[in-house]
């Protein structure tokens, strides 16, 4: 192990070197990361669009037997996180010590560090989650599968936020917020690569520049394309279904199957797919500065506008009054819900619960998981200069109070619909993509539903945009061994990545709807969740030995290190 014990307390590793070309096609690039990872995800596709009668059977084997065997892993990995979470943030000195040097103040103000932290990772999943799951669990959660209280009534509306929460809140944000404070820890404080391998440093020491390090970085660069296929494939789905909902042609929408909601035509799918991420790619290519930074005030601006608008004209003080009775009753539930395990145990009730909660929770736990890579370097690339407990509190409770909110006033909005009988079924009897445009018609004259419908596609346009463009760039960012730089010659790259993650959405999608993509994206997940975990136990010892070290006056930061070599040099 790389960090140093007690009883010999020298200075952290400061340097962790990473082998680049030096010129030619990957100038810049760690081949051993770039090359196999484009490999990986390219096989994939001609896997997905060549022999599709083969990957579905192979993706209805996997979603049975694999993700079963290791639901359990995954649930109580995310449990830990959020108590490794929690502990860093409350005990006074771990809290204190700061991301950069001491007494570096943050690069960016409070409200526009709030205002990043909202759009990273909220979305897409906002949109189409936000009326999606409250009515989901409005009808079929534990609560109702045990018999406690029955579907779609007055009572089954509370335990519909609890779990509603449970997915949206702390789970999440506390797997981001590790996965960022152990890449930025070591980033800024020792002035390690902005690489994942690098999270690992405090552990391994120079191992991870070899083969281990390429593994990690591999292994999150394939977890972030699949976990952004998710995220891109609902936002798809919704966007073709806004389409249709505006006019744009019956073409848009079709059903598969007698009596399913209507779906995505595969053109529909090819041709949102060219614009979003012909679009995204275009933003990449502008680099964080520009494209990405002006599109992120553009979505919180749009945001609020919408939310405004469900508070004043839907069900606002209703939506008040499940948040506040949701934030409590998930509160008291937390500790079981995120412990709790159900296994099929052949009964109609144990079986229920256990698929439930592979459909849902286990779905969003690996979600979290793929899509950590990608957001927690973009959560930590922004926030260096704060301390340890501003940053874990305010990564972990202002996204996911955002959501709240969102979900108690939008699904609070639908369910109200719903149970008073104006509804009349039609916003349940709605695909889960098409549940807020139906919640707008019943709320709305046709003129109105018409102007709000757009302004949600709009929204999820600028949303979709900035998720796959900052995607992208973080993904070069981890092939580049954390080089930042947005110049000309990682210009191919970008565009390769782009249309890499429009086969991988294209043909999951076209093969299977976003099943296909969610089953995939588990099994993509479960290499970067060990990866996870030992982030997790990496930044509890890189923090408790830098304690250490203040005790015994070491230097424990990069700046520290080299004032003291430079002092004992002029002895």
């Amino acid at each position: 192990m790389s960090e140093n014990t007690a009883t010999s307390v020298n200075p952290p590793l400061v340097d962790l070197p990473i082998k680049t070309a030096k010129s030619g096609f990957y100038n810049g690039f760690s081949t051993r990361v770039t090359v196999p990872a484009k490999v990986i995800i390219t096989l994939l596709i001609l896997w997905v669009i060549v022999f599709q009668e083969q990957a579905s059977a192979v993706l209805e084997v996997a979603n049975t037997t694999l993700i079963r065997e290791f639901a359990g892993w995954y649930v109580y990995l995310v449990a830990f996180l959020m108590l490794v979470a929690f502990i860093l943030a409350v005990i006074p000195k771990t809290g204190e010590l700061r991301l950069g040097n001491p007494g570096e103040k943050p690069e960016f103000s409070r409200f526009s560090w709030f205002a990043m932290l909202f759009g990273a990772g909220i979305g897409v999943g906002m949109l189409t989650y936000s009326t999606g799951e409250p009515l989901a669990h409005f009808q079929n959660n534990p609560d109702i599968i045990r018999g406690m209280v029955d579907p779609i009534s007055a009572e089954a509306v509370r335990p519909a936020y609890i779990y509603t929460f449970l997915h949206w809140g702390p789970a999440a944000w506390a797997t981001y917020a590790l996965v960022g404070l152990a890449v930025g820890y070591v980033a800024y404080r020792r002035n390690l690569p902005l690489t994942i391998r690098s999270s690992l440093a405090p552990l391994f020491g120079k191992a991870m520049s070899g083969v281990a390090g390429h593994v990690v970085d591999i292994v999150a660069v394939v977890a972030t394309i699949l976990g952004v296929a998710v995220t891109m494939g609902l936002g798809v789905e919704q966007f073709v279904a806004g389409l249709s909902r505006l006019g744009f042609g019956d073409w848009l929408m079709v059903i598969k199957e007698p009596g399913a909601s209507p779906t995505a035509s595969a053109p529909a799918i090819i041709v949102a797919l060219v614009l979003l991420v012909g679009a995204s790619t275009i933003s990449a290519l502008s680099g964080v500065g520009r494209g990405i930074k002006w599109l992120s005030n553009l979505n919180m601006g749009l945001s609020f506008l919408l939310l405004a608008v469900f508070v004043v004209a839907g069900s606002g003080l209703l939506g008040f009054g499940l948040l506040a009775t949701g934030i409590y009753d998930y509160i008291v539930a937390l500790p079981s819900l995120a412990t709790t395990l159900w296994t099929s145990d052949g009964t109609a009730t144990g079986d229920a619960l256990a698929q439930w909660q592979l459909d849902w929770s286990v779905f969003y736990w690996a979600w979290w998981i793929a899509f950590a890579p990608f957001v927690g370097m973009f959560i930590a690339r922004v926030s260096r200069g704060r301390t340890v407990r501003e940053y874990v509190l305010g990564v972990v409770l202002v996204p996911a109070l955002m959501c709240f909110i969102w979900m108690a006033i939008v699904g609070g909005t639908a369910i109200d619909l719903e149970l008073s009988g104006v509804a009349e079924g039609s916003i349940l009897a709605a695909g889960i993509s098409d549940q807020l445009f139906a919640t707008l018609a019943v709320l709305f004259s046709p003129a109105v539903t018409t102007i709000l419908s757009a302004l949600v596609v709009l929204l999820l346009m600028t949303y979709l945009i900035t998720s796959v463009d900052s995607a992208i760039l973080i993904v070069n960012t981890i092939n580049g061994a954390g080089d930042e730089e947005d110049d000309v010659e990682r210009r191919h790259h970008i565009l390769f990545w782009g249309a890499a993650i429009a086969f991988v959405v294209g043909g999951m999608l076209i093969l299977g709807g976003t099943d296909a993509i969610g089953v995939t994206m588990i099994i993509g997940a479960l290499p970067f969740s060990f990866v996870v975990a030992l982030m997790a136990i990496s930044i509890m010892k890189a923090i408790i030995f830098d304690l250490i070290r203040k005790k015994h006056d070491v230097p424990c930061t990069a700046e520290t290190i080299e004032a003291a070599a430079i002092t004992a040099a002029q002895r």
